[in-house]
């Protein structure tokens, strides 16, 4: 059985490999090109390709209220109790989780570094630690 198997696939490797490159001709190689092109690309303001492209990423204008965002990364599991999270304005949950945690700042490097079933940041990748602290604090009604 073990030979068999080694015969098969080589004559399928013979057989993938069989043809070089050099003989592909021009239509097949530009249809292999423009399948594996890269779909996008990036530019910074004040690079060539920037100006070029017409479309600048905006910067952030500051920081976040935690109501914003609760509203955009929070909210699928805080207003529900998914998975366990802590139910936004629930007092005595999240004082149970603070307890647990052993204080605000716990509570908030929880939250950074992901816990459980939280990811880290709670998916709000460009939030700064500050951020979430007041998205914790929104939800919770905790001070630091």
């Amino acid at each position: 059985m073990r030979a068999l198997i080694l015969l098969v696939g080589g004559l399928f490797a013979s057989l993938v490999f069989a043809k070089p490159a050099a003989d592909l001709d021009s239509t097949t190689r530009s249809e292999i090109s423009e399948r594996i092109a890269p779909v996008g690309s990036v530019c910074l303001t004040g690079e060539e390709c920037a100006s070029a492209a017409g479309v600048v990423a905006s910067t952030s204008t500051g920081p976040r209220s935690g109501d914003a965002i609760y509203g955009q990364y929070c909210i699928a599991c805080h207003s529900t109790g998914l998975l366990g999270a802590p139910k936004t304005n629930d007092a005595a949950a999240w004082q149970a989780a603070e307890q647990k945690a052993g204080g605000f700042s716990s509570l908030l490097s929880n939250a950074i570094n992901g816990i459980k079933s939280m990811p880290p940041r709670g998916t709000c990748m460009d939030c700064s630690d500050e951020e979430i602290g007041v998205a914790i604090e929104f939800m919770s009604g905790l001070k630091p």
